[in-house]
């Protein structure tokens, strides 16, 4: 399987997970065009998807959608919430209500080879969901926009072959930036966003021998920088409790901008 992502972060986000045989997009949160050109750079098109999943209905996650559904007619699995809400968003214009599929949280369906699992988030949208996505030998996670975790979290992505994590902001530069403070509580709040600490703490339960490549996303422009991020989930993971160090793993960053190398599992 392969996962690559060609936007993450509060300005949008897009991340496509495959294998040989088929591919999903998780999220439309960018342009069509910015599509198309992520697409085109790692030899896909959008119309080589077999479907598009949506984690819930903030305008970063669906402001390209529709412009997709109707220049390719994808079908959209969405939760009956995030579904409801999209329609009532005037500013993506008309989509077709046959391209929706309703999905449940816990109720695993197919696109294709791949075998979907979407996971209920704790987040400030309607009926928000992570996607787990596995084949027949392979998995990978896609997981963001979650303000707290917990054991039914950590157990659902556990056994992954690759996975995209949340990691936000760093709680002190949030704290002291320029954010109002209503903006700072809501992100710092349970159904927030994940910080740098968190995240380090989230992973080191999906820790295990096969875990081949982690990808750090939804990184915040003003709250967080890169090099910060890759640090401080590294160093919960080097000084956890778990028989782990940074070192033994692949750990890379998801760019709000550019397209992210292309991870193979």
């Amino acid at each position: 399987m392969e996962l690559f992502s060609i936007a993450s972060g509060s300005g949008g986000n897009c991340v496509c997970v495959g294998n040989d045989n088929n591919h999903v997009m998780i999220d439309c949160g960018i342009s069509g065009k910015r599509i198309e050109a992520g697409m085109n750079s790692m030899d896909y098109s959008v119309s080589d998807m077999d479907g598009l999943l949506i984690t819930h209905e903030h305008a970063d996650h669906i402001a390209g959608l529709g412009v997709i559904s109707r220049r390719y007619g994808l079908p959209i699995y969405a939760t009956r919430g995030t579904i409801n809400a999209i329609r009532a968003n005037k500013s993506l214009g008309s989509i077709d209500k046959g391209l929706f599929r309703r999905i449940e949280a816990d109720r695993d369906f197919s696109i294709g080879t791949l075998k979907v699992h979407p996971i209920r988030i704790s987040h400030d949208a309607a009926e928000p969901v992570a996607f787990v996505i596995r084949d027949d030998k392979r998995g990978v996670g896609v997981v963001t926009d979650l303000g707290v975790y917990d054991d039914y979290i950590a157990r659902n992505i556990s056994g992954l072959d690759a996975i995209m994590l949340e990691a936000n902001h760093d709680v002190r530069m949030l704290e002291a930036g320029p954010y109002p403070y209503p903006l700072k509580q809501r992100i710092l709040g349970d159904k927030g966003h994940l910080s740098n600490e968190n995240s380090g703490r989230l992973l080191c339960r999906a820790l295990h021998d096969g875990l081949r490549h982690i990808l750090l996303g939804h990184l915040s422009k003003e709250n967080n920088y890169e090099k910060l991020a890759l640090k401080t989930v590294s160093l919960e993971v080097t000084l956890s409790d778990t028989p782990y160090k940074a070192k033994d793993f692949n750990i890379s960053i998801a760019s709000r901008d550019q397209v992210s190398e292309r991870i193979a599992v």
